[in-house]
Parts: structure tokens; sequence; C-alpha cells
């Protein structure tokens, strides 16, 4: 995914240190919205607009919006309270507009700084693996007329990646329509298969990509997830990933394309070591804006003796988040 910003609005100041980061990119999900910016200017804040258009300017009314966006379809609540914007009175949020997140406080006062509010129950755009655009606005009045400040951030949808497997059968790793079989799981052969990404941004201090799942599970029985980095053991139960290019088992590749991205450096990025989080975690990242890498994504997966027959998944989501 790569991430544009353009300018929208260019009677108001421009907000800086933008971003958001959404708790799911799959499309059409009902999911987290946590915005973070500072606003330049010293008015009092009485109002703001988070609207979603499906392009960085020009008309945002309902055609220019992003489809299947919506505040109202949860509908959206603030999760907590806003801070940064001043020192009165208490935030609410309207979805009366279901291309926008709206929050007012008619009693506010005091100059805003670097803020951050949070929405929970927002729902995506339905199209996959589409970028768009969230312009925000703060007005000096509590119904969103008198603007002060704008600035855009950009996000994307993506898809999922289905990771499967089964003892005495077939791993196969599904990435829109790529399958990789990877043989019989046995105690003296490893499953291996690979998946690639790649993402650039022109985001002021770039990005990180984070994955989130379980290990792979048939039922009741697991695979184990290598919780710390860790060697491919056959005849042991392990599930890992990680980003680079290995030679026990010979899998997967170094980083290509001349961006700036690395992956997780001490976790993602030594040969021959593996690790899968249950928790999710960060693999990738880059600290400033960055033309495009593609990274390959190994997955290994070993099991013993005892290992129970059964078919074995996992859906893994990564999500792509871009600083502004």
């Amino acid at each position: 995914m790569v991430f544009a910003f353009f300018p929208n609005v260019t009677s108001a100041s421009q907000i800086t240190s933008r971003k958001v980061a959404i708790g799911s990119s799959v499309a059409s999900a009902s999911t987290t919205y946590n915005f973070n910016f500072t606003l330049p200017t010293s008015t009092t804040v009485q109002s703001i607009k988070f609207q979603a258009c499906d392009t960085a300017n020009g008309s945002c009314t309902q055609s220019g919006a992003a489809s299947g966006f919506s505040s109202s379809a949860g509908p959206a609540t603030l999760n907590g309270a806003p801070t940064g914007l001043g020192g009165a009175g208490s935030w609410t949020i309207n979805t009366a507009d279901a291309t926008s997140l709206r929050i007012l406080n008619a009693s506010n006062s005091g100059s805003p700084g670097a803020a951050t509010v949070n929405f929970n129950s927002v729902r995506n755009p339905s199209a996959v693996n589409s970028t768009f655009f969230i312009r925000i606005t703060s007005y000096s009045d509590s119904a969103w007329t008198n603007a002060i400040d704008t600035g855009n951030v950009a996000s994307s949808t993506a898809g999922q990646i289905t990771v499967t497997a089964s003892v005495d059968e077939t791993l196969t790793f599904t990435l829109a329509s790529a399958t990789v079989a990877l043989g019989t799981l046995t105690t003296s052969s490893t499953g291996t298969g690979v998946s690639s990404m790649t993402i650039g941004t022109n985001g002021n201090t770039g990005y990180s990509v984070r994955y989130d799942g379980a290990t792979l599970t048939s039922g009741s029985n697991t695979i184990t997830a290598m919780s710390s980095l860790t060697g491919s053991s056959q005849n042991s139960k392990q599930f890992g990933i990680n980003l680079v290019s290995n030679t026990t088992p010979a899998i997967g590749s170094n980083k290509s394309g001349g961006g700036s991205g690395v992956p997780t450096a001490g976790e993602y990025d030594t040969t021959n070591q593996f690790k899968f989080n249950t928790a999710g975690e960060i693999v990738a990242a880059a600290t400033a804006p960055t033309i495009t890498n593609t990274f390959t994504t190994s997955y290994i997966a070993n099991i013993d003796a005892v290992t129970a027959a059964g078919a074995y998944s996992t859906v893994l989501t990564y999500t792509a988040t871009a600083n502004f």
C-alpha cells in the first residue's frame, strides 16, 4: 500500500504530525480509528470533522465519499475523551453524516495542540485493496462551519492472508489467487511457504506493518507458536515466521527495492531464526518517507511424533499504518 498526501483546503493552516491507526484494514470491517495530530492555530476549537473521501482533494459529497465507509452503521462512538483540544466542557460524537466522524464541544475553551481522538465501531470502506483519504478539519464553532486548520491522512483496505496446514496431508498458504503447496508434514521434514507484501509511503515518519492471528490450530489441538527467536527443529512442534533469506530450511529472501523499510530488528530479521507472537507484532517499518520495498514472509511448521492428525489452519491479517 502506498499512501499520499495532497492539501485540499489552501486557505487554512495545515495540521501537522497527522496519523491514523486503524484496528483492522479488512474491507467493511467495524473497527477502531485512532487519530493523532497537532493543530497549529491557537483559536479555540469547538468541533472537528474527520471526513472519509475517495480522493485527497476536490468534492467529497456523497458521490466523492469513500464507498462503504460509515460512522452511523455501528454507530461509531468516542473511545475515551479526546485530549489536546482545549480545557473545558466535554466532547460528544455526531453520526448524522455517515461519511464523517464528527465531534463537538460547545463549551470548550483554551488553545489546542498535540491532540488524540479515538473512535470505536467505525465501518471501513467496502472496496478491497483501495486507498482512501480522511480529511481532518477543525472549526471555531460547534456546527462544523467556520474552518480553522485542515489536513489529510491516507489509509487503505487490504485482504486477509489465510494459512492452512494438514498433518499427513498438505500445508498451503493463500494470498490473493496464489497457492503454495508445502507437502506433507512429518517428524523428519519441515513445512515451508512464503507470501510477499510491497509497501512505501510519503508519510513524514514512515510506516509500520503489523500482523495479527493465532497459531495453526485444529479443533483443540495446536502447533506451538515460536514465542521467541528459535531455529527450526524437526520432530518438535513449531510455527514461526521471519522476513529474511534462510538456509535451514532453505526458504525466503531478503527485502528488495530501493526503499528504506526494514524487518523489525532482533525479531524478524535474523537468518534461520523464526518467531510467532499470537498477540500480534510489528514485522517491518520505515522511519521516513520511502519508495517501496517488497518483503517476503517465510513460514515454517514442524511436528513431533504425537502431533494429533487433523486439518490445521489460521487466518493472519496484515495491517499497514502510515505516519503523517
